[in-house]
């Protein structure tokens, strides 16, 4: 047992008198006070130096860095999570003294992709709700916006085909990526579940939680409301009604949550692209995105894909959609295991690029655990 975890033990069993306990709370604090100051400092410089530089302003692969540092170090009591919670802010803190970043995301306020910008950038960037998965690309594009967020695949509903649909026609890049759980809640001013005759909810929200309207609220009415978010806003106004949403939509609109957790699969997540224009360095656990079109002849998807397999590359999804200049041609999208600069996959992209109509690479950047959370 470490020394803290001793010290920890012997409070626990002996605790100290309470005006005792909040006096070492108030240095402490007066400490981290002094430390993140400083902190912010050493931030302001390290601005002047991408400043003069060139440099990107977020950068995922130093988070990785400072992440897996922590959880290395950490002595408990408090979670590797917990941590990064913490230091997730602390870093947008340090970001902004830097220079402040603005995110766009597929809005409105509340949504699942409006979470997922916050995870990224924390809550001192500026988060830009946008109408649409094509508003935030062209709001990274014109500059009023430094990076995007948008849903890219669901571990239940699968690829969100309007994201993979505009990388044609952009020259973003892939900058990280992060995956959310997606946790659903009934959101109502109804006092129980008995008042409630109407539910509120997106299509994909509603079939995520089925078994569970089924089983609790079988006679009342399904409403569909598009975009989810509004869902909330609606069920505000209705005393016999509810809506499924998340815990940031809930906070955002205002409107108590009835029941937590109503999703038939606690496992369901959707991962979530950051669009830009810098381009990560390697850190050891990254993966590439890749796309390509092909000639229209017998064998050539097969021989694209044996690039990877030649060189021992983990391919971790490919998907095709229709080109937007063809008919009836199609462009495909592959996710692989590791960064651009790797020998083995620079060898399979060169390949790649030779057996090709046009082949691009979307971006190289850190793997994250889809059950990081």
């Amino acid at each position: 047992m470490s020394e803290n975890s001793n010290h920890l033990k012997r409070n626990i069993d002996q605790p100290r008198p309470l005006p005792e306990i909040r006096s070492e709370i108030d240095s402490i604090d007066a400490q981290l006070v002094k430390l993140l100051s400083r902190r912010a400092e050493c931030a302001m410089e390290v601005g002047q130096v991408k400043l003069t530089d060139g440099r990107a302003f977020f950068t995922p692969e130093r988070e990785r860095q400072i992440f897996d540092r922590l959880a290395e170090e950490n002595p408990g009591p408090l979670s590797s999570r917990q941590l990064q919670n913490i230091f997730r802010e602390v870093i947008s803190a340090a970001r902004a003294a830097e220079k402040p970043l603005t995110s766009a995301y597929w809005g409105p306020p509340g949504t699942f992709t409006h979470l997922a910008s916050l995870r990224t950038f924390g809550q001192s960037s500026t988060h830009r709700a946008e109408e649409s998965i094509r508003d935030v690309f062209l709001a990274v594009e014109h500059g009023n916006a430094d990076y995007g967020v948008l849903p890219v695949e669901n571990s239940v509903a699968g690829i969100v085909p309007e994201t993979l649909d505009n990388f044609p026609l952009t020259n973003v890049k892939i900058c990280a990526e992060t995956y959310i759980p997606i946790h659903h809640h009934l959101l109502s001013v109804a006092k129980d579940l008995g008042s409630v005759k109407r539910v509120y909810s997106g299509p994909q929200p509603a079939s995520q939680c089925r078994r569970w309207l089924r089983a609790n609220l079988p006679n009342c009415e399904i409403v569909e409301v598009m975009p989810t978010a509004k869902a909330a806003e609606r069920a505000l106004t209705d005393p016999e009604g509810a809506a499924i949403a998340n815990s940031l939509g809930a906070e955002t609109v205002g409107i108590p949550i009835l029941v937590e957790h109503i999703e038939d699969n606690p496992s369901n997540r959707t991962r979530f692209l950051v669009i830009g224009y810098n381009e990560p360095a390697k850190t050891g656990k990254d993966k590439t995105s890749v796309m390509f079109n092909l000639r229209n002849r017998p064998g050539e998807l097969v021989r694209a894909l044996s690039a990877f397999e030649k060189q021992g590359i983990d391919l971790m999804m490919i998907e095709s959609r229709p080109a937007p200049r063809a008919t009836f041609e199609y462009i495909f999208y592959c996710d692989c295991a590791g960064h651009r600069s790797d020998a083995n996959l620079a060898a399979a992209l060169d390949e790649i690029k030779d057996c090709t109509l046009e082949a691009t690479i979307l971006g190289s950047y850190p793997l994250v655990n889809p059950f990081g959370d």
